[in-house]
């Protein structure tokens, strides 16, 4: 189910966005969502967690959430990431949490019209889909994620994707939302 922030219009004569952040609290499905869009628009796929500076890793491993101070490394060298592939011509679709406004506006630098989809789903779902996979981030860190969470604000380009029947239903909202006719 798509949730209408208001700023979700794709132009249909122009196509899909070329930059697009798949994002959303640990556990909606970024890297999931966001290989399978990527495979169906030809573009570059990052992975954002591959981004992170080992001391990040290493603190959210020990059940410490992130700082702002923590996350601006980060969340500089995914822009960087994003304008290494612009600058050669491509497309990109991007996994990153980008939890808070000022997170976004960072890797909206250089990239006005970055397109955000934020995947959604409820706390305990998320909850059970963290605690059966192996990731450096424990599940003991979801409610400090959902407290840092900030929806998308009027004016952000992107939309809210509601998980409520499983990948494939998101994937294709994800898709229509972004105008790719299938």
């Amino acid at each position: 189910m798509i949730t209408d922030t208001g700023a979700a219009d794709t132009d249909a004569s122009t196509g899909p966005p070329r930059h697009i952040v798949v994002m959303g609290v640990s556990g909606t499905g970024k890297t999931t969502v966001g290989k399978r869009v990527a495979a169906e628009l030809g573009a570059t796929f990052v992975e954002g967690d591959a981004l992170h500076p080992k001391a990040n890793i290493d603190k959210m491993s020990a059940g410490h959430p992130l700082t702002d101070e923590d996350r601006a490394p980060w969340l500089a060298a995914i822009a960087d990431e994003i304008r290494r592939i612009a600058d050669a011509g491509g497309t990109s679709v991007t996994a990153c949490s980008a939890l808070r406004v000022t997170y976004r506006d960072q890797l909206r630098t250089g990239f006005p019209d970055l397109f955000f989809l934020h995947l959604q789903a409820d706390y305990d779902t998320l909850l059970a889909r963290m605690t059966r996979r192996k990731h450096f981030m424990p599940p003991s860190l979801l409610q400090s994620q959902f407290d840092t969470l900030e929806e998308l604000a009027a004016g952000e380009h992107g939309t809210g994707i509601q998980d409520v029947d499983g990948i494939d239903t998101v994937v294709a909202a994800a898709l229509e939302a972004l105008g790719v006719r299938r």
